[in-house]
This record gives C-alpha cells, structure tokens and sequence, in this order.
C-alpha cells in the first residue's frame, strides 16, 4: 500500500525546481496545517476527555494511525516527527507569541515554498495536489531517506 501511495507522489515530485526548498516547505506546511486544526473551538466534551484534545491533536493521532496502516517502518520513523509537530503547537500555546498567526505564517510560508520547490507549468496544480495529500509528504521524504540508507519500508 504504501509503495502505491509514494510511487504515485514521487512522479509528481520528479521534476523539482528547488528540492531542498520543497524538503523545507513540507514540514512548514504540516506544522502549519496542525496549529491552525490546534487553535480551532473545540466541543467542551473534548476539554472532558483531555486538555490536549482538538482537531490538531486529533488530526496529528489520524495521521500516526495512518502511518502505521501503510507502513510499520515508515511510521516508526515519523513517531519523532509528529511527536515533534505536537511539542511545538504545545510550547506555541504556552508562549507569549499568537499561535494562530505563527501557524498560518507557517503555513501560508510552506504553500509558497511548495509551489517555488515546483515552479514550472504545472505549479498551482502540483501545489493543489501537495496540499489534498499534505500527510503523505513527510512520508515520501522518509522513503527517500530510507532507500538511500538501504533501508526497507
């Protein structure tokens, strides 16, 4: 399942103008993405169940759940990522800084820098389907990673 996914995505990643700013934009989009789901109202019964549930938390446990449907090795290897995208949303809460406006900073940032990692004729349309399968980039990133380090997924 998880070759499908990354085979897919990889073809529309062959043709990267900027690889190293798309390999920046990726995380800046995810972390982007799950502050601006942490910072939404959430439904009092949610507060009951723990003080650390909202959409971006619960967003982000979709995600690993996800992650080890595909691939056992691939979703070890992005536990530290995801734990990593909620330890920041959290200190961002704590801080005297406004997570929203970081967060969407951070996201509006990472849309900019996927369509710039594409920049050529099909840039809007790449950047489109970068955004519809945003969770499946830091995926993709790890598998290159892996095949380089010989490792299987």
């Amino acid at each position: 399942m998880a070759e499908s996914w990354l085979e897919r995505y990889e073809q529309n990643h062959r043709d990267l103008t900027w690889p190293w700013l798309y390999w920046a934009a990726v995380p800046m989009v995810v972390v982007g993405t799950t502050g601006v789901l942490w910072n939404l109202p959430v439904p009092d019964e949610f507060h009951e169940i723990s003080p650390l549930l909202n959409w971006g938390s619960a967003f982000l446990m979709a995600t690993a759940v996800y992650y080890f449907i595909i691939s056992l090795a691939l979703a070890i290897g992005l536990l530290p990522f995801l734990l990593g995208v909620g330890a920041v949303q959290m200190w961002l809460v704590a801080s005297d800084y406004s997570a929203t406006r970081v967060t969407t900073g951070l996201l509006m940032a990472g849309i900019i820098g996927l369509a710039m990692g594409h920049r050529n004729g099909k840039m809007l349309a790449a950047t489109f389907e970068d955004l519809q399968t945003i969770m499946i980039g830091p995926a993709w990133l790890l598998s290159v990673i892996y095949r380089r380090a010989g490792i299987a997924f």
